[in-house]
């Protein structure tokens, strides 16, 4: 009994072993007819390396800021009694916008004149008689400081009504009302914001090592305050002193803002032109491989072939060092020569050594300032 398990169970062994051996055989050749097929060639788009001159700028973020700006307030309290204004209109210097209740100062205003008055009178008797030595000195002196200090009181009421008189002290665009017809105002109680917003101030900051490329008269661009436009201005001020904590200079430039949709506090990308020019090799950003070992590019070579088989064109993987970016293209500072023909769409999908077919009928057109077709 036990020499036939002992039999069955090498008979089943020696099967699994046939098995195991057909199976390796089957997998073996299916390895070596692997290795022998290549992958059919795909089909990209491609660009050439070329040597283009660039704008030089330096980047720097900054926020608008009006050239005159002020929110209005009450400078005595008194009751509202007229609102001479529209929110969001234009005034002009001295455009009368808030009007408090003047009545007391006015009534106050005319008593001081009458008192004024009468001490003109007395002065004028006490300047004839002193002609005559009819009258002391001191009489004199006395009738004409109360002549003076009556004046001077018609001078401080007329200096109140005129507080509560609240014009436009500059000409601009003005904000929300915050004040309603008979609301009492207090001192210092915001009325209504002013703004001069054309041209408008542009503020920035750039880093000490920067400050000698600088200079007032220079060009800026102000670009993301609207999508797809850039605004162009000049650098107009240049701090005197270096931020201590951040060992970076504020520097100020002018915008033309005719259409005043460009807002003070509103964030933008400033740019400023250089007078010089840069010589950099440009390629489409879509040529690029992005990977965390380093950015490669795929460069289409002619593959020698045998006798009576066309060349084909194989792809050569390179690793490449990048620069600035503008538009669609990014400058490479490494790794290209100028010339080389470089696969620009479909990078993603093709490894090292692998043949390609290149048809360039769809290929993308690239630009330096692309703009959307629906803008």
């Amino acid at each position: 009994m036990t020499k036939r398990i002992i039999f069955t169970i090498l008979g089943v062994l020696f099967i699994m072993g046939i098995l195991g051996g057909i199976k390796g055989l089957q997998i073996q050749r299916m390895i070596a007819i692997g290795s022998q097929s290549t992958p059919p060639p795909e089909t990209v788009t491609t660009a050439v390396v070329r040597s283009e001159s660039w704008e030089s700028l330096i980047t720097s973020v900054g926020s608008l800021e009006a050239v005159q700006g002020v929110m209005l307030t009450a400078e005595l309290p008194g009751k509202v009694v007229r609102i001479a204004f529209e929110p969001g209109t234009k005034v002009q210097a001295g455009d009368l916008l808030i009007q408090q209740d003047t009545s007391s100062e006015e009534a106050q205003l005319r008593a001081a004149k009458a008192t004024v008055a009468l001490a003109k009178i007395e002065l004028e008797r006490s300047s004839k008689l002193l002609g005559k030595k009819a009258v002391a000195q001191a009489k004199y002196d006395s009738d004409d400081a109360q002549y003076k200090e009556a004046v001077a009181q018609i001078d401080g009421i007329r200096a109140s009504i005129r507080k509560k008189t609240i014009r436009a002290p500059f000409a601009g665009s003005l904000g929300i009302r915050l004040v309603n017809l008979g609301q009492n105002l207090n001192e210092g109680e915001p009325i209504v914001s002013l703004q001069t917003i054309d041209p408008i101030f542009v503020n920035f900051s750039l880093p000490q090592q920067q400050l000698a490329q600088v200079k007032p008269g220079l060009k800026v661009r102000v670009t993301d305050a609207f999508p797809g436009q850039a605004i162009e201005g000049e650098i107009t001020a240049i701090s005197p002193e270096v931020d201590a904590a951040t060992r970076n200079i504020r520097i100020q430039a002018t915008v033309a803002n005719s259409q005043e949709r460009l807002r003070p506090g509103m964030f933008v990308n400033v740019s400023v032109v250089l007078p010089s020019r840069e010589e950099v090799l440009a390629i489409p950003t879509t040529a690029v491989l992005y990977a965390p070992y380093g950015d490669t590019v795929f460069v289409v070579d002619t593959k020698k072939s045998e006798k009576g088989v066309e060349p084909v064109n194989v792809v050569k993987q390179k690793i490449v060092k990048l620069g600035e970016k503008r538009g669609d293209f990014v400058a490479s500072v490494s790794g290209l020569d100028k010339g080389e023909t470089i696969v620009s769409t479909g990078v993603f999908k093709l490894r090292n050594g692998q043949a390609v077919v290149v048809d360039n009928t769809l290929a993308p057109a690239f630009k330096l300032a692309p703009e959307p077709e629906d803008s």
